[in-house]
């Protein structure tokens, strides 16, 4: 459907994306109507053929929903001065539109852009007030040509925008030359998005341009899988595939990018290791700095750590195990040491008994881990503060980076972290970077989980290189050994099938061999639940399918939280959006603000939100296109509905995603999938986030199937082997 008509004034913009609401008189009945869509060509006063559909919004009535809009010439003077008195050119208002208009009629516009000067015979205006309006004027003109001829490239209107304030008028000469520029330049578009828009212009398909781009492209993907390399091989391999031009093209373009320096190659048992420079860098840089750490002459401690465990062994009523000594001198005597074991194995423990020490010897420390839900894990176990590693070396958003570093480090005698496995090689670095020879550095994890979702494998590649210290413990405490949780996670971390015909109520199982069926029993649980205020979390391996993270997602939303006349919502891309919605942010946002209401009702208020992050949508604001969410920490964080791509449902959320959390309750449905998402250790990470109930539902030969299968996909990781060949040469 097609309208024309004017634009009488602008309700709401989002200055990122362009969304815009409207209000727009209709030339043939002079009616006004509200129109909505990307709109960001549109000012007061322009007239403009709008295409698109009437929609009825539940809370804001009839609207037209604008596919496409076009400016369309100004060709009456009420026209002219409406656009001019709209506010969008600076230095007129509607004075000042009025007269102009008067004076120089239809030719108005050309004045104000071929012949300025002319401007000052208006009553008010100046030589620097007739500059600063031609100037806007112009801008103004430049943008609305380059947006409309940039639609010539199939490109959307928030990537039009971002384009235009990167290049500016040139950005259409650019994308003309070498659309893959684009991917270096503009956030959020990548190589999909530069290929297209590539195709759109005219681009050879076997550009040298594309090949490099292409080449980049495959190696950032597979640093989104964990790798920091590929080997040659391998490379060549997927980008033929990708690209569907020959071996010896890419192969060629492989060579000449490390002739210039914008890839990165090393020896690795035996072939070619191609990496990003960046990658390189990280892991280059984490090695040399993890070994002068440990290398590094820490402050002699002036007590015997022998003596001071057995007075709290004498104390507490305890007998530590030799490994959990060793554990406890390691952290108190070595400038780098790890601490690795299953549940139950006594790391906290371990923890809380050197933190007895250190403070009675007045040592100072600083507890961290990568996640906020992880932190607050740290801290209810050793009850002492512990931070997310980013607030440990201060991020600064506006300076986009750490202020903790090699300049500036972190004051304390030991630094301990947390979930290692986690910590990808980019944030170790940063952390190391922050670390110095006066500091000790103890990183605590669990091995046998999932590695990072970042780039890297730090800690199993820092254990496997046997260059620092590293107490592995193993025998599981007669407490916690009457957990049957930690019970069968040893048992599915050493191969064998969990005990699931248990009495015991924290591990309970439900054979169920029907996909519908298992969800069903999922929806009936999470309800039960939640009747009874318990914390139960759904884990899923896979992301779609029946019993994907997905579609659990959308029938518990149906039945935690229906929709309601009381309960605004909102849709972004395929997801549907509802007030009291259990939601997780799945990126790392720096820049986000939040505040939150503290003791004595003292507002904090910081900038940060993090992947992982859990909370609550406690409020959709429609007309401004914001969303406010609460997480489980009480930070309250506002949202643009073009942010929305950072969040996701989470009354399911995956394994992977799940790390460094605990939950009272876990319900992980299992029931098959491809081999990579059935292995021991996603089951093993999964067992391992509960604190009180674990309870598994699908088919006891796939539950078996995973506790057996140890084929865990490989991470191309380069951290060994650079701190075995750095260490030979140091010696």
């Amino acid at each position: 459907m097609e309208i024309l008509g004017t634009v009488e004034g602008i309700i709401y913009r989002n200055e990122q994306n362009g969304y815009s609401v409207i209000e727009f008189c209709e030339d043939d009945t002079e009616v006004c109507l509200i129109a909505v869509g990307n709109l960001c060509i549109a000012d007061v006063g322009e007239r403009l053929l709008l295409i698109g559909d009437w929609v009825e919004h539940k809370q804001y009535g009839r609207q037209f929903k604008v596919e496409t809009a076009t400016v369309l010439p100004k060709s009456d003077l009420k026209s002219i001065e409406k656009y001019l008195a709209g506010g969008t050119i600076k230095g007129i208002g509607e004075f000042t539109a009025k007269e102009l208009v008067k004076r120089f009629g239809l030719d108005t516009f050309r004045v104000i852009e071929e012949e300025p000067e002319r401007l000052t015979e208006v009553v008010g205006i100046g030589k620097i007030k007739a500059a600063m309006i031609h100037d806007s004027f112009v801008q103004q003109a430049a943008l609305r040509d380059v947006m409309l001829a940039l639609q010539e490239f199939d490109i959307t209107i928030n990537q039009s925008l971002k384009i235009y304030s990167i290049y500016g008028p040139n950005c259409v000469n650019v994308i003309k030359t070498n659309p893959y520029k684009l991917i270096e330049d503009v956030e959020n578009i990548g190589f999909i998005t530069a290929d297209k828009i590539a195709k759109s212009a005219g681009i050879e398909h076997e550009s040298e341009f594309r090949i490099q781009a292409g080449i980049r492209y495959m190696l950032e993907l597979a640093s989104q899988e964990g790798h920091t390399y590929l080997p040659k091989h391998l490379l060549i391999e997927a980008t033929v595939k990708k690209l569907n031009i020959s071996e010896e093209k890419i192969n060629r373009a492989i060579d000449k990018l490390i002739i210039e320096g914008k890839l990165s190659t090393l020896t690795i048992e035996g072939e070619q290791a191609v990496f990003l420079p960046k990658m390189r860098y990280y892991e280059s840089d984490l090695a040399k700095r993890l070994l002068q750490i440990s290398r590094s002459r820490v402050r002699r401690v002036d007590f015997n750590t022998e003596s001071e465990i057995q007075r709290l062994e004498a104390t507490l009523g305890i007998e530590l195990a030799p490994l959990q000594k060793q554990a406890i001198e390691a952290i108190l005597t070595q400038s780098a040491a790890v601490i690795t074991g299953g549940p139950g194995t006594g790391k906290t423990t371990i923890l809380k008994l050197a933190i007895k020490i250190m403070e009675r010897y007045g040592l100072t420390y600083e507890l961290a881990a990568p996640t906020g839900r992880a932190a607050k894990r740290m801290s209810a176990a050793t009850g002492v503060n512990a931070r997310t590693i980013h607030r440990l070396l201060e991020y600064n958003f506006h300076e986009n980076g750490f202020m903790r570093n090699q300049d500036f480090p972190l004051e304390a005698d030991i630094v301990i972290i947390d979930e290692m496995s986690m910590v990808d090689c980019m944030l170790m670095d940063s952390l190391l970077k922050a670390i110095s020879g006066n500091t000790r550095l103890i990183m605590v994890g669990d091995a046998d989980q999932l590695p990072s979702v970042g780039a890297g494998n730090v800690l199993q590649d820092i254990i496997n290189s046997n260059i620092i210290t590293c107490i592995r413990l193993k025998d599981i405490y007669r407490q916690a050994g009457r957990s049957m949780i930690v019970t069968n996670a040893h048992r599915i971390n050493n191969g064998q099938p969990p005990i699931m015909n248990s009495n015991e109520e924290d591990f309970k199982f439900d054979n169920i061999i029907n996909q519908e069926d298992c969800l069903k029993r999922i929806v009936q649980i999470c309800v039960q639940k939640r009747d009874e205020n318990v914390d139960c979390q759904v884990l899923a391996p896979m992301k779609k399918g029946v019993l994907g993270v997905q579609n659990i997602n959308a029938c518990l939303q149906k039945a935690l939280n229906p929709p309601s006349q009381d309960k605004k919502e909102c849709v972004f891309g395929n997801s549907l959006y509802r007030e009291g919605d259990k939601v997780m942010q799945i990126k790392n946002n720096y820049s986000l603000e939040w505040q939150k209401t503290v003791e004595f009702g003292v507002i904090e208020k910081g900038a940060g939100v993090f992947n992982g992050d859990i909370g609550t949508i406690t409020n959709i604001d429609s007309k401004h296109q914001r969303m406010e969410i609460t997480f489980d920490d009480g930070a309250v964080a506002e949202y643009d509905f073009s942010q929305l791509e950072e969040v996701e449902l989470a009354y399911c959320i995956s394994i992977h995603k799940s790390q460094g959390s605990e939950f009272d309750m876990v319900l992980i449905p299992i029931l098959g999938g491809p081999p990579m998402f059935m292995t021991r250790n996603l089951l093993y990470t999964a067992v391992t986030r509960a604190k009180k109930q674990v309870y598994i539902l699908g088919s006891r030969n796939h539950v078996n199937y995973m506790a057996a299968n140890n084929n865990q996909r490989r991470r191309y990781t380069a951290l060994k082997h650079l701190l075995t060949t750095y260490e030979s040469v140091i010696r």
